[in-house]
């Protein structure tokens, strides 16, 4: 969501702070903003609504210079996305700050500092921040210190970067619930909310824990924690990425990441020579836990969530192990009754998705015999604290609507049905076939992508609609949930999804020759039973868009428009149907003209309630 890049360096950082937010703006914001502090204490601000372009076009008429500095990219929270709510903010002329997160309690702090004489000039909860961290250096505190006074007022979350004209060399952050990393250099070193932002100056870094504080200069880091007590932090340093997160010849990253697939796909299996998953692919503790297992609980959100769903059909199939699967958001705030030998999964492409993460940390004790985090980043906050891991071989991706990570998900989540599958019975020989299964499924994403002209000439029938259905049954029912949430994600089309057997109980009344309806159909056990959904909605005069498996039999006809899909091995269907789902939307919403990598309203990495 919202980015944060800081700098304390002994050369001009300004185009170090520019590049940083380049690199963080597919995460989704709607302003920018930076202040740096030049030779002479100066505190010079510029900050903008909308994209990065509009700061660096601010920077490039009245350009500011200076050695120390911070910058940010603004996700709305409170108050609506303007000049006036963007970050930095400002506090007598002394402090600048910027925040990503909630402050909960800033409505009382708000009363307090205005009744003190404080101004102020937004309406968010972030600026109480900067005028609490003012009041303790006017106190005669130093900023560290400061700091630590002003964020044990804070209730909630936040990830906190700051710096102060009488201390022109230094920058202070605090992390709570927010990440939060140190980039280290050479006679400089960085802040930043993702080592993304960073990767340009350094490839080492110090993940800052929960409570830590931090006080960086040119030369210097200091760390405390929780308890103000100075603290050591690992660095670890992070190679170079797989593939570059450059557009190269694509014309957006979601196009781009759609067409990465088949080697992502490739690079995150892992399995042995003899055609066999390792327990040790889910880390070296995973023998001891996994054997345990009799139920799994999966905790995700959005199209992890999806992935999620997948996964119960897999490892309830093919394991005969019990999957419950829940939307991390309300998991973590019921009642929950576990049952013996439950293993806590959580899906996320970030690893900082925050109700994911709050599932994982507010879980009570004994509640489950262990933990798994899939996820895409490594050095995440889910990775580094769950017991086990699984990271996902997808490489960098920047468009908000998440292509590779998904499908590298299922991928990790159908090795983990095989491992626990051999805990429940499954023979040497399924587990090969299973395996065989997943090793062809590059070359079938492959022919997949070579529908892509079909699919583009399709897409063209959506575009005066408002409106979409997708069906699936069995399996493919979450399959056809993920391909709604992309269209509405980057084309701003209402699309639902429902179990196509669900139509006659409600979504058939919407069923007109104004909504098209999505239908997953590949040729299994439901297959017969679809097709009788399906003439439902003909009889009504809906137009039926079939993305059908080339044995099913389906074929063209007045208001059914096939789409042939390769035949492939029953267990990675769904992976396939995605791919196809996938290109229907982006190029729906290339022909509406909407911003396809960075969809209004909405983030990559969720990291607030």
């Amino acid at each position: 969501m919202c980015g944060i890049v800081a700098a304390a360096a002994r050369r001009e950082v300004s185009e170090i702070l520019l590049e940083g937010l380049r690199r963080l703006e597919y995460r989704g914001y709607d302003s920018a903003g930076m202040a740096l502090i030049d030779n002479d204490r100066h505190l010079l601000l510029h900050k903008k609504k909308g994209k990065v372009s509009e700061l660096e076009r601010a920077q490039a008429l009245d350009p500011y210079h200076g050695c120390t500095g911070i910058a940010h990219t603004r996700w709305a929270t409170h108050g609506e996305p303007s000049g006036a709510n963007s970050h930095p903010h400002i506090s007598g002329q002394r402090v600048a700050l910027v925040h990503n997160g909630i402050i909960e309690n800033h409505s009382a702090l708000r009363a307090e500092l205005q009744g003190a004489g404080y101004d102020f000039a937004s309406a968010t909860d972030s600026e109480v921040v900067a005028h609490l961290l003012h009041r303790e250096l006017e106190a005669g505190r130093s900023l560290l210190e400061a700091m630590r006074a002003a964020v044990a007022r804070l209730e909630g979350a936040y990830a906190i970067a700051a710096v102060d004209t009488q201390h022109p060399e230094e920058v202070v952050g605090a992390r709570e619930g927010s990440p939060l990393v140190v980039g280290v250099g050479i006679g400089e070193n960085f802040l930043a909310s993702d080592q993304l932002a960073l990767r340009q100056v350094t490839d080492r870094f110090i993940y800052l824990e929960e409570g830590d504080l931090v006080l960086i200069s040119p030369s210097t880091i200091q760390i405390l924690d929780v308890d103000g007590r100075p603290a050591e932090r690992s660095k670890t340093r992070i190679e170079a990425a797989v593939e570059s997160a450059e557009l190269g010849d694509f014309d957006h990253y979601m196009i781009k990441e759609i067409y990465e697939q088949p080697r992502a796909l490739a690079a995150t299996l892992l399995c042995e020579p003899d055609h066999s998953i390792s327990d040790t692919a889910f880390g070296e503790r995973a023998a001891a836990i996994l054997d345990r297992v009799q139920t799994v609980q999966i905790v995700a959100c959005g199209t992890s969530y999806h992935a999620g769903m997948v996964a119960r059909y897999w490892l309830e199939e093919l394991a005969g192990m019990p999957c419950e699967v829940e939307v991390a958001s309300e998991f973590r705030y019921r009642k929950r009754v576990q049952h013996e030998g439950t293993l806590l999964v959580m899906i996320s492409q970030s690893g900082e998705t925050a109700d994911t993460l709050a599932a994982l940390r507010n879980r009570s004790e004994g509640e489950f015999i262990g933990s798994l985090v899939i996820a895409n980043v490594d050095n995440s906050s889910l990775v580094r604290e769950s017991d086990l891991v699984f990271l996902t071989r997808a490489g960098p991706e920047i468009g908000v609507a998440s292509t590779k990570a998904f499908t590298t998900q299922l991928v990790a989540l159908l090795m983990l049905t095989i491992v626990l599958g051999r805990r429940r019975g499954m023979t040497a020989e399924r587990e090969r076939a299973l395996v065989g299964a997943l090793q062809s499924l590059p070359d079938h994403v492959q022919e997949t992508l070579m529908m892509d002209p079909a699919i583009e000439e399709l897409s063209g029938a959506f575009i005066p609609k408002r409106h979409a259905l997708f069906l699936g049954r069995g399996i493919h029912y979450p399959i056809a949930m993920e391909g709604a949430l992309k269209l509405k994600e980057i084309s701003y089309i209402h699309a639902e999804a429902y179990p196509a057997g669900e139509l006659k109980h409600g979504p058939l009344a919407l069923v007109d020759e104004d909504m098209p309806v999505v239908a997953v159909a590949p040729s299994d056990d439901l297959l017969e039973k679809l097709k009788s959904n399906l003439e439902e909605v003909r009889s009504r005069g809906g137009q039926l868009f079939v993305f059908a498996d080339i044995q099913s039999g389906f074929a063209n006809e007045p208001g059914i428009t096939v789409l042939p899909m390769p035949h492939c091995p029953e267990v990675i269907k769904p992976i396939i149907y995605t791919v196809a789902l996938q290109l229907l939307s982006y190029h729906v919403a290339l022909q509406k003209g909407t911003d396809v990598d960075k969809p209004r309203n909405l983030a990559k990495s969720v990291t607030v309630e």
